[in-house]
């Protein structure tokens, strides 16, 4: 059988052209040649760009770039089959204002079954999230979780950071969750769908340091016994996130300066120059100004890679994200392992209680370990971490003006092996509180 056009498909219905430019979704079709076949009207308000300018022009030609970055399927040679997808994606419109869409990607096929093209529907979310973000409706944003206005401006940060590609340097203590925030610029960027290539600056000795992040070749020292690529150039075209870049040995630091000035550098070993086109965010639980001072890192340096500085508050600052981070852990659980679980009135207290020195990936450790330890539906505080459980009795006032409740008052007896006496003790309370709690229960 003859193969048939997408644009012979798109004209079987002589009413397509007026449906298709009265929804609110934006559409695009093209042939396999990338070449523009379609495009309706409120692809025209979305983008800014008008019918006859984009019509028979490669999609790459007519916006100045592949319109869904390095999401293209087509950036290369056109594939022969096209599996359906759904994104988000940012991009520049006519203007070069960063627009958000959310973008669904359908193959075309001929009367033979063979593909000959794309169709794309996509809407623009921008004032939508934008709106959302002002309001404070979020509680999660781009993979990250939390509703506090401290993290509500770390989402505007990022959603700011989408469409373009200066260096982020993002600040916090461990555990906050600095490497996600890294991915999620990478994501919402046009660099989205290319490599996101993390490396610990702290967690390789220093003799290897340099191999790792910029490559070596065949016999540059003992052990090289094969041509290696750094984490630079597996990273070209996508972005680079080197986490405890404080950590760095200043011969380092050097050679990182020019690769972020002149986006070149040398293999350990090699003369040939080798060029990349990578975005570089780094991130420090460190002072960075401070080990300027000190003179520990270089001050030209700290100025090439913190253009855009982002601070990510400890959790003890965002005390009420706490439930809603543990209910997202205890979520992801129930995916893996089918069980159910939530948290009592006290063990959200019991976590409110405490300080976190170990942030969010602490909550989520004790999340798992509550799980593990807890036999029923319900997590109780005493199926938390002892730490954590001690925290929450303490802070409670000792005496009679101690205020029990019944899971406090369980899990003290069952952690006591029914002992009153020292389960008192537990509660810091005397014997004839609890013994009155108790007597007070029996006769509700």
């Amino acid at each position: 059988m003859k193969e048939v056009s997408l644009l012979k498909l798109l004209a079987d219905k002589e009413n397509l052209e007026r449906i298709l430019d009265n929804l609110t979704e934006g559409i695009i079709a093209h042939d396999k040649e990338r070449r523009i076949l379609f495009f309706n009207r409120a692809a025209e308000i979305i983008t800014g760009f008008k019918r006859d300018e984009v019509l028979g022009k490669d999609c790459h030609d007519a916006f100045g770039r592949p319109f869904c970055g390095d999401r293209c399927a087509f950036l290369g040679t056109a594939p022969e089959v096209f599996p359906d997808k759904t994104y988000p994606l940012t991009f520049l419109n006519r203007k070069q204002l960063p627009k958000r869409i959310e973008m669904n990607v359908t193959s075309m096929t001929d009367y033979g079954g063979r593909f000959v093209g794309i169709i794309a529907a996509f809407r623009d979310v921008t004032d939508l999230i934008g709106l959302r973000l002002k309001a404070g409706e979020i509680d999660r944003f781009a993979g990250i979780v939390g509703r506090d206005p401290k993290m509500l401006n770390v989402y505007r940060q990022i959603q700011d950071l989408a469409a373009t590609d200066f260096p982020v340097h993002i600040s916090g203590e461990t555990g906050t969750g600095k490497e996600l925030v890294a991915l999620a610029i990478h994501n919402e960027s046009q660099r989205a769908g290319r490599p996101f290539v993390p490396i610990n600056c702290g967690a390789l000795p220093e003799g290897i340091l340099e191999s790792e992040l910029f490559g070596h070749v065949k016999g540059a020292f003992t052990g090289a016994i094969r041509d290696k690529k750094g984490r630079f150039e597996l990273a070209d075209g996508g972005t680079i996130f080197l986490d405890e870049v404080a950590e760095l040995p200043r011969t380092v630091q050097v050679k990182l300066l020019r690769v972020v000035q002149e986006s070149r550098f040398e293999k350990v070993g090699d003369e040939k120059t080798i060029s990349v086109n990578v975005r570089l965010i780094s991130a420090t639980n460190r002072d960075l100004r401070q080990e300027v001072a000190s003179g520990r890192f270089r001050e030209d340096l700290y100025y090439r890679i913190c253009v855009v500085p982002i601070h990510l508050p400890p959790l003890r600052e965002r005390k009420a994200d706490i439930p809603l981070l543990a209910e997202h852990f205890l979520a992801q659980a129930a995916e893996k392992n089918s069980r159910h679980l939530l948290l009592s009135r006290t063990s959200t207290e019991a976590l409110n209680a405490y300080d976190w020195p170990g942030n969010i990936r602490e909550l989520q450790s004790a999340v798992h370990y509550a799980i593990v330890r807890s036999r029923g539906s319900i997590i109780q505080p005493d199926d938390l971490p002892p730490q954590i459980f001690k925290n929450s009795m303490s802070k409670t006032e000792p005496g009679p003006r101690r205020k029990l409740n019944h899971d406090l008052v369980k899990a003290a007896l069952e952690k006591s092996g029914g002992n009153r006496a020292k389960a008192a003790r537990n509660l810091g309370v005397g014997r004839a509180t609890l013994y009155r709690f108790l007597g007070q229960k029996l006769k509700e």
